[in-house]
């Protein structure tokens, strides 16, 4: 199928920040190519649903693939999915650090991998990922190192496939939340998450939202590890 209307890829997409950058990029008349490890189909015939672990190499190939099949380009992939743990560094076991490590490099490689391969093709895209503002700014009583350790990789990986792209009409950017409110969040812990932030409140899932359709149309934009995070990066 050959189409001018734009196609973004959108994992760890059946819920919280991705469900709502799913919802944001229809309501902007893209198509969306939505993956988490157990979505189900949409009634929406403008959606593409692909179920798997992100960290697959076969599942992130066949997003994009099914994708290109559906829709015939891809314009934006916006690497969603995440794993945190937070215990302390010598509680971490060996499952936890082999499933982050899974999760938040492996996916990230494999489905950035296949979609940078098209987005060469086409001469255009961008790639947002979400990452973490605990990478900048750790905080005490917030046990991270795995998420630092994995996503601070994405931050320094965002800004080298940015020069390393510049030039081939491919934008590479990342947004670094501090808290959201998400599912994620027990509702009775939200007091003391919003505590960590100088604002004094948690973030909300719009906001994140709204800095990616940001980055998605600041064309002159790459590289940029975008904080959305209350001023948890400038300190305490």
């Amino acid at each position: 199928m050959s189409t001018s209307r734009k196609v973004a890829i959108v994992t760890g997409a059946s819920q919280g920040i991705g469900a709502g950058l799913v919802q944001a990029f229809r309501d902007r008349d893209y198509f969306v190519v939505a993956n988490s490890r157990n979505i189900k189909p949409s009634n929406d015939p403008d959606i593409l649903t692909v179920a798997g672990d992100i960290g697959d190499r076969a599942v992130a190939e066949r997003i994009v693939s099914e994708g290109l099949t559906r829709f015939g380009r891809i314009d934006t992939l916006v690497n969603n999915a995440g794993v945190f743990l937070a215990k302390p560094f010598t509680q971490y076991t060996p499952q936890d650090y082999a499933s982050t490590l899974a999760v938040n490099v492996d996916g990230f490689f494999h489905v950035t991998q296949a979609a940078l391969s098209q987005m060469e093709k086409q001469g255009s895209g961008h790639v947002v990922s979400i990452t973490t503002s605990l990478v900048d700014h750790a905080i005490d009583g917030v046990p991270s190192v795995l998420a630092s350790l994995t996503k601070g990789g994405l931050n320094a990986a965002t800004r080298s496939l940015a020069i390393e792209y510049a030039k081939r009409g491919i934008r590479v950017n990342a947004v670094s939340p501090g808290v959201i409110r998400t599912p994620m969040h027990a509702p009775e812990t939200h007091e003391w998450l919003a505590a960590l932030h100088p604002t004094g409140r948690l973030g909300e899932i719009d906001e994140v939202v709204q800095a990616v359709l940001y980055l998605e149309s600041a064309g002159f934009v790459t590289g940029e590890i975008l904080h959305v995070d209350g001023g948890q990066s400038a300190g305490h």
